[in-house]
């Protein structure tokens, strides 16, 4: 199998008369940590909801681990956090896990539910109710929610928003975890320090064209700043 697990090829989108993205190639290689970053409009979430199945390119193809976004035979394989927490306000924090482990088919939903609760330092909140948390503990059950099935993809929009100091420390030693266990990820943020720093290639898209894309290591923040200024900013 093609080591290059998630791979966009001519991806385009419009909407109407606007296009969102424009012939955008980008492979993501087994393991890799791929941040995304560019001005608000340039087409990153886009792009991350084609992969995710939850839009269809208008033309060119979008695969992860070998199957097309939209394929059934995916969708336990990926987690997805964003913006929207896919939570239930009426169901409890522990229901809501239960739920999910149980959509996906996975063993002991019980357990597993209480491991991950455990994790985003929840469990002394299992038995209260989505609607009484704030933004904070939404966005980390969120987190948790997205890992019920132990997916191998993991797509962010944006993880960090509304996450206190202590809660975006956590969730960094989290996915600094997850990628050490081999899992792919792609990432969009706006916080270049730390997206430099957790990922192993960057990304940038301007104007829904891809206009940068190289390996982070040895990067510092500040270069890869002048970099985004560079590609990004005129």
């Amino acid at each position: 199998m093609d080591k290059r697990r998630i791979e966009c090829r001519g991806v385009s989108k419009k909407y109407g008369d606007f296009d969102a993205l424009k012939d955008v190639d980008l492979s993501i290689d087994e393991g890799d940590f791929l941040v995304l970053f560019g001005p608000n409009g340039a087409g990153k979430t886009t792009l991350l909801k084609i992969l995710c199945g939850m839009a269809r390119p208008t033309s060119g193809t979008a695969m992860v681990g070998g199957a097309d976004s939209h394929s059934p035979e995916i969708r336990g394989k990926i987690g997805v956090i964003s913006h929207k927490s896919y939570l239930y306000d009426s169901l409890t924090a522990q229901e809501n896990l239960v739920f999910y482990c149980e959509m996906y088919g996975v063993a002991n939903p019980g357990a597993r539910a209480a491991e991950l609760l455990e994790s985003v330092e929840l469990s002394h909140r299992k038995n209260d109710f989505v609607r009484a948390f704030s933004r904070g503990m939404t966005q980390r059950l969120s987190i948790a929610r997205a890992l019920v099935a132990d997916p191998d993809f993991i797509f962010l929009d944006e993880p960090f928003t509304g996450l206190d100091h202590h809660s975006a420390v956590m969730f960094q030693s989290m996915l600094s975890a997850l990628h050490k266990r081999g899992k792919t990820v792609m990432m969009i943020t706006h916080d270049i320090p730390l997206g430099v720093s957790a990922s192993t290639r960057a990304a940038i898209l301007k104007g829904g064209r891809k206009v940068f894309d190289e390996p982070t290591k040895g990067m510092s923040g500040e270069k890869f700043m002048a970099t985004y200024l560079e590609k990004a900013g005129k």
